[in-house]
Protein backbone atom coordinates (compact mmCIF):
# COMPACT_ATOMS: atom_id res chain seq x y z
CA UNK A 1 0.00 0.00 0.00
CA UNK A 2 1.50 3.38 -0.94
CA UNK A 3 1.88 6.55 1.04
CA UNK A 4 2.42 9.89 -0.66
CA UNK A 5 4.16 13.12 0.37
CA UNK A 6 3.27 16.21 -1.66
CA UNK A 7 5.92 18.92 -1.98
CA UNK A 8 5.33 22.60 -2.61
CA UNK A 9 8.04 24.89 -3.93
CA UNK A 10 9.08 25.96 -0.42
CA UNK A 11 9.39 22.35 0.77
CA UNK A 12 12.27 21.73 -1.61
CA UNK A 13 14.23 24.41 0.25
CA UNK A 14 13.59 22.85 3.68
CA UNK A 15 14.81 19.28 3.20
CA UNK A 16 17.69 18.10 5.35
CA UNK A 17 19.52 14.95 6.39
CA UNK A 18 19.79 13.93 10.04
CA UNK A 19 21.00 11.10 12.25
CA UNK A 20 19.17 10.25 15.47
CA UNK A 21 20.50 8.11 18.34
CA UNK A 22 17.05 8.35 19.95
CA UNK A 23 15.36 6.91 16.85
CA UNK A 24 17.87 4.06 16.72
CA UNK A 25 17.17 3.33 20.38
CA UNK A 26 13.41 3.24 19.78
CA UNK A 27 13.85 0.92 16.84
CA UNK A 28 16.33 -1.28 18.71
CA UNK A 29 13.62 -1.76 21.36
CA UNK A 30 11.10 -2.54 18.63
CA UNK A 31 13.52 -4.98 16.97
CA UNK A 32 13.70 -7.09 20.14
CA UNK A 33 10.00 -7.89 19.65
CA UNK A 34 10.09 -8.19 15.86
CA UNK A 35 11.32 -11.63 14.73
CA UNK A 36 11.12 -10.50 11.10
CA UNK A 37 14.01 -8.11 11.82
CA UNK A 38 16.20 -10.55 13.76
CA UNK A 39 17.95 -11.91 10.69
CA UNK A 40 19.53 -8.51 10.04
CA UNK A 41 21.13 -8.20 13.50
CA UNK A 42 22.05 -11.70 14.79
CA UNK A 43 25.35 -10.74 16.41
CA UNK A 44 23.85 -7.72 18.15
CA UNK A 45 20.93 -9.79 19.44
CA UNK A 46 23.29 -12.37 20.93
CA UNK A 47 25.39 -9.73 22.62
CA UNK A 48 22.49 -7.74 24.13
CA UNK A 49 20.29 -10.70 25.14
CA UNK A 50 21.20 -10.57 28.82
CA UNK A 51 21.08 -6.78 29.08
CA UNK A 52 17.78 -6.63 27.22
CA UNK A 53 16.19 -9.17 29.55
CA UNK A 54 16.85 -6.86 32.50
CA UNK A 55 14.99 -3.93 30.96
CA UNK A 56 11.35 -3.13 31.75
CA UNK A 57 10.02 -2.27 28.29
CA UNK A 58 6.40 -3.39 28.60
CA UNK A 59 4.95 0.13 28.44
CA UNK A 60 7.16 1.12 25.51
CA UNK A 61 6.24 -2.03 23.59
CA UNK A 62 2.54 -1.43 24.21
CA UNK A 63 2.91 1.88 22.38
CA UNK A 64 4.57 0.19 19.39
CA UNK A 65 1.74 -1.38 17.37
CA UNK A 66 2.70 -3.76 14.59
CA UNK A 67 1.16 -1.27 12.16
CA UNK A 68 -0.09 2.25 12.55
CA UNK A 69 0.75 5.19 14.75
CA UNK A 70 3.50 5.22 17.39
CA UNK A 71 3.78 8.26 19.69
CA UNK A 72 5.65 11.08 17.98
CA UNK A 73 6.77 12.64 21.27
CA UNK A 74 8.78 9.50 22.13
CA UNK A 75 10.97 9.86 19.04
CA UNK A 76 10.62 13.36 17.59
CA UNK A 77 12.61 14.40 14.51
CA UNK A 78 16.22 15.10 15.51
CA UNK A 79 17.03 18.66 16.49
CA UNK A 80 19.94 18.91 14.06
CA UNK A 81 22.18 16.85 11.79
CA UNK A 82 24.22 15.47 14.70
CA UNK A 83 22.04 15.70 17.83
CA UNK A 84 23.23 13.77 20.87
CA UNK A 85 21.08 11.28 22.73
CA UNK A 86 21.16 13.55 25.79
CA UNK A 87 19.71 16.43 23.76
CA UNK A 88 17.03 14.24 22.25
CA UNK A 89 15.90 12.56 25.47
CA UNK A 90 15.69 15.99 27.13
CA UNK A 91 13.13 16.94 24.45
CA UNK A 92 11.13 13.79 25.28
CA UNK A 93 11.12 14.67 28.98
CA UNK A 94 9.89 18.17 28.12
CA UNK A 95 6.82 16.85 26.24
CA UNK A 96 3.50 18.48 27.10
CA UNK A 97 1.49 15.92 29.12
CA UNK A 98 -1.84 16.73 27.44
CA UNK A 99 -0.37 16.38 23.96
CA UNK A 100 1.44 13.23 25.06
CA UNK A 101 -1.83 11.71 26.31
CA UNK A 102 -3.48 12.29 22.93
CA UNK A 103 -0.45 10.80 21.22
CA UNK A 104 -0.49 7.72 23.45
CA UNK A 105 -4.24 7.25 23.07
CA UNK A 106 -3.86 7.27 19.27
CA UNK A 107 -1.12 4.63 19.47
CA UNK A 108 -3.02 2.44 21.94
CA UNK A 109 -6.09 2.51 19.69
CA UNK A 110 -4.07 0.68 17.01
CA UNK A 111 -3.97 -2.50 19.13
CA UNK A 112 -7.27 -4.04 20.28
CA UNK A 113 -7.51 -4.02 24.09
CA UNK A 114 -4.33 -2.00 24.66
CA UNK A 115 -6.06 1.10 26.03
CA UNK A 116 -8.05 -1.01 28.51
CA UNK A 117 -5.07 -3.01 29.75
CA UNK A 118 -3.52 -2.30 33.15
CA UNK A 119 -0.53 -0.55 31.59
CA UNK A 120 -2.67 1.33 29.05
CA UNK A 121 -5.01 2.67 31.74
CA UNK A 122 -2.04 3.75 33.86
CA UNK A 123 -0.41 5.62 30.97
CA UNK A 124 -3.59 7.52 30.14
CA UNK A 125 -4.53 8.26 33.77
CA UNK A 126 -1.23 9.99 34.55
CA UNK A 127 0.32 11.34 31.33
CA UNK A 128 2.95 13.42 33.14
CA UNK A 129 4.08 10.37 35.06
CA UNK A 130 3.92 8.33 31.87
CA UNK A 131 6.24 10.76 30.08
CA UNK A 132 8.79 10.43 32.89
CA UNK A 133 8.54 6.65 33.07
CA UNK A 134 8.75 6.18 29.31
CA UNK A 135 11.74 8.51 29.04
CA UNK A 136 13.46 6.57 31.83
CA UNK A 137 12.79 3.27 30.03
CA UNK A 138 14.10 4.59 26.71
CA UNK A 139 17.20 6.01 28.39
CA UNK A 140 17.89 2.67 30.06
CA UNK A 141 17.49 0.99 26.66
CA UNK A 142 19.98 3.43 25.15
CA UNK A 143 22.63 2.55 27.72
CA UNK A 144 22.03 -1.21 27.44
CA UNK A 145 21.28 -1.74 23.76
CA UNK A 146 22.71 1.06 21.65
CA UNK A 147 25.32 3.20 23.41
CA UNK A 148 28.03 0.47 23.41
CA UNK A 149 27.63 0.20 19.63
CA UNK A 150 26.97 3.85 18.84
CA UNK A 151 30.43 4.70 17.39
CA UNK A 152 29.96 1.92 14.84
CA UNK A 153 26.31 2.78 14.15
CA UNK A 154 27.00 6.50 13.89
CA UNK A 155 29.88 5.95 11.46
CA UNK A 156 27.64 3.91 9.16
CA UNK A 157 24.77 6.41 9.33
CA UNK A 158 27.04 9.39 8.75
CA UNK A 159 28.69 7.58 5.84
CA UNK A 160 25.23 7.13 4.33
CA UNK A 161 24.51 10.84 4.72
CA UNK A 162 27.89 11.77 3.23
CA UNK A 163 27.29 9.51 0.23
CA UNK A 164 23.78 10.81 -0.45
CA UNK A 165 24.86 14.41 0.08
CA UNK A 166 27.39 13.96 -2.71
CA UNK A 167 24.70 12.42 -4.89
CA UNK A 168 22.42 15.36 -4.12
CA UNK A 169 25.08 17.73 -5.41
CA UNK A 170 25.48 15.61 -8.54
CA UNK A 171 21.88 14.84 -9.54
CA UNK A 172 19.52 17.03 -7.50
CA UNK A 173 16.78 16.19 -5.00
CA UNK A 174 14.22 14.86 -7.46
CA UNK A 175 16.61 12.22 -8.76
CA UNK A 176 18.09 11.50 -5.32
CA UNK A 177 14.86 10.58 -3.53
CA UNK A 178 14.22 7.40 -5.57
CA UNK A 179 17.85 6.40 -4.98
CA UNK A 180 17.30 6.26 -1.22
CA UNK A 181 15.25 3.11 -1.66
CA UNK A 182 13.86 1.17 -4.63
CA UNK A 183 10.30 1.52 -3.29
CA UNK A 184 10.39 5.33 -3.58
CA UNK A 185 9.23 7.14 -6.71
CA UNK A 186 9.24 10.85 -7.53
CA UNK A 187 6.81 12.41 -9.99
CA UNK A 188 5.76 16.04 -10.39
CA UNK A 189 6.40 17.06 -6.80
CA UNK A 190 4.99 13.92 -5.18
CA UNK A 191 7.07 11.28 -3.40
CA UNK A 192 5.34 7.88 -3.34
CA UNK A 193 6.49 4.93 -1.26
CA UNK A 194 5.26 1.40 -1.83
CA UNK A 195 5.26 0.28 1.80
CA UNK A 196 2.95 -0.42 4.70
CA UNK A 197 0.40 2.24 5.56
CA UNK A 198 -1.74 4.34 3.31
CA UNK A 199 -1.78 8.08 3.81
CA UNK A 200 -1.36 11.30 1.87
CA UNK A 201 0.36 14.30 3.40
CA UNK A 202 0.89 17.87 2.25
CA UNK A 203 4.23 19.09 3.55
CA UNK A 204 2.92 22.68 3.66
CA UNK A 205 6.31 24.40 3.57
CA UNK A 206 7.79 22.38 6.43
CA UNK A 207 10.06 20.36 4.16
CA UNK A 208 11.24 16.86 4.93
CA UNK A 209 13.85 15.31 7.21
CA UNK A 210 15.68 12.45 5.44
CA UNK A 211 16.98 10.01 8.04
CA UNK A 212 18.89 6.76 7.43
CA UNK A 213 18.32 4.02 9.99
CA UNK A 214 19.96 0.73 10.94
CA UNK A 215 17.36 -0.82 13.22
CA UNK A 216 14.39 0.17 11.02
CA UNK A 217 15.94 -1.91 8.23
CA UNK A 218 14.49 -2.80 5.71
CA UNK A 219 11.44 -0.57 6.24
CA UNK A 220 10.63 2.81 4.77
CA UNK A 221 8.78 4.90 7.35
CA UNK A 222 7.03 8.24 7.02
CA UNK A 223 5.70 9.91 10.10
CA UNK A 224 5.03 12.84 12.36
CA UNK A 225 1.88 14.87 12.58
CA UNK A 226 2.03 18.65 13.11
CA UNK A 227 3.78 20.37 14.81
CA UNK A 228 6.61 17.95 14.06
CA UNK A 229 8.55 18.27 10.82
CA UNK A 230 7.63 15.46 8.40
CA UNK A 231 10.31 12.78 8.27
CA UNK A 232 11.21 9.97 5.91
CA UNK A 233 13.23 7.13 7.46
CA UNK A 234 14.96 4.85 4.95
CA UNK A 235 17.31 1.81 5.21
CA UNK A 236 20.94 2.84 5.67
CA UNK A 237 23.59 1.64 3.23
CA UNK A 238 26.22 -0.85 4.40
CA UNK A 239 24.22 -2.96 6.85
CA UNK A 240 25.76 -6.20 5.56
CA UNK A 241 29.13 -5.39 7.10
CA UNK A 242 27.91 -3.66 10.25
CA UNK A 243 27.85 -6.65 12.59
CA UNK A 244 30.69 -8.54 10.95
CA UNK A 245 33.74 -9.55 12.92
CA UNK A 246 36.79 -7.27 12.68
CA UNK A 247 37.77 -6.49 9.12
CA UNK A 248 39.02 -9.26 6.88
CA UNK A 249 42.73 -9.89 7.09
CA UNK A 250 44.68 -7.56 4.85
CA UNK A 251 46.38 -9.17 1.84
CA UNK A 252 49.89 -10.34 2.69
CA UNK A 253 51.45 -8.18 -0.01
CA UNK A 254 49.68 -5.10 1.35
CA UNK A 255 50.75 -5.92 4.92
CA UNK A 256 54.38 -6.22 3.78
CA UNK A 257 54.11 -2.88 1.99
CA UNK A 258 52.36 -0.85 4.68
CA UNK A 259 52.79 -2.86 7.86
CA UNK A 260 50.05 -5.10 9.31
CA UNK A 261 48.10 -2.51 11.31
CA UNK A 262 48.19 0.19 8.65
CA UNK A 263 47.12 -2.36 6.05
CA UNK A 264 44.28 -3.48 8.35
CA UNK A 265 43.05 0.11 8.64
CA UNK A 266 43.02 0.55 4.87
CA UNK A 267 41.28 -2.80 4.38
CA UNK A 268 38.62 -1.95 6.98
CA UNK A 269 37.55 1.19 5.12
CA UNK A 270 35.17 -0.57 2.74
CA UNK A 271 32.70 2.09 3.94
CA UNK A 272 33.62 5.56 5.26
CA UNK A 273 34.35 5.36 9.00
CA UNK A 274 35.55 7.42 11.94
CA UNK A 275 38.67 6.90 14.01
CA UNK A 276 36.69 5.58 16.99
CA UNK A 277 34.65 3.09 14.95
CA UNK A 278 37.80 1.73 13.28
CA UNK A 279 39.54 1.42 16.64
CA UNK A 280 36.60 -0.56 18.00
CA UNK A 281 36.43 -2.89 15.01
CA UNK A 282 40.16 -3.54 14.83
CA UNK A 283 40.92 -3.69 18.55
CA UNK A 284 43.54 -0.94 18.27
CA UNK A 285 44.08 2.17 20.36
CA UNK A 286 42.38 5.26 18.87
CA UNK A 287 45.69 7.12 18.95
CA UNK A 288 47.32 4.39 16.88
CA UNK A 289 44.47 4.35 14.37
CA UNK A 290 44.63 8.15 14.13
CA UNK A 291 48.34 7.99 13.28
CA UNK A 292 47.75 5.32 10.62
CA UNK A 293 44.91 7.34 9.09
CA UNK A 294 47.09 10.44 8.90
CA UNK A 295 49.88 8.52 7.18
CA UNK A 296 47.49 6.90 4.70
CA UNK A 297 45.87 10.24 3.92
CA UNK A 298 49.25 11.92 3.41
CA UNK A 299 50.14 9.12 0.97
CA UNK A 300 47.01 9.84 -1.09
CA UNK A 301 45.25 6.61 -0.11
CA UNK A 302 42.48 8.24 1.94
CA UNK A 303 40.41 11.40 2.00
CA UNK A 304 38.59 12.87 5.00
CA UNK A 305 35.59 15.12 5.51
CA UNK A 306 33.95 16.56 8.59
CA UNK A 307 30.36 15.70 9.47
CA UNK A 308 29.12 17.44 12.62
CA UNK A 309 31.68 16.69 15.32
CA UNK A 310 33.05 13.65 13.50
CA UNK A 311 35.63 13.18 10.75
CA UNK A 312 34.86 10.45 8.20
CA UNK A 313 37.68 8.73 6.31
CA UNK A 314 37.26 6.90 3.01
CA UNK A 315 39.57 5.36 0.45
CA UNK A 316 40.64 7.16 -2.70
CA UNK A 317 40.58 5.15 -5.96
CA UNK A 318 44.27 4.36 -5.39
CA UNK A 319 43.57 3.23 -1.81
CA UNK A 320 40.67 1.06 -2.99
CA UNK A 321 42.85 -0.55 -5.65
CA UNK A 322 45.59 -1.34 -3.13
CA UNK A 323 43.09 -2.77 -0.62
CA UNK A 324 41.65 -5.01 -3.33
CA UNK A 325 45.09 -6.19 -4.36
CA UNK A 326 44.80 -4.48 -7.73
Amino acid sequence: MPFQLHFGKDDLLCCRFAVSPLWETQEAVRTLKRPDRHGYHPRWLREVRAAGARLDLAAVWLLMPSRGHSPDFLGPPPLGPAATFEEEIAAVRAADPDAARQDMAKALAETPGAAGSVIGRRLLADPAGAVRALADAVEAAWHALVEPYWPRLRALLEADVAYHSRRLAQIGLGALLPELDRRLAWDSGTLTAQWRGRHTRQLDGRGLVLMPSVFSWPEVISGYDPPWQPTLVYPARGLAGLWSAPADRAPDALARLLGPNRAAVLTALAEPSTTSSLAQRLGLAPSSVSAHLAALRNAGLLTSRRYGHQVLYERTPLGAALAAGG
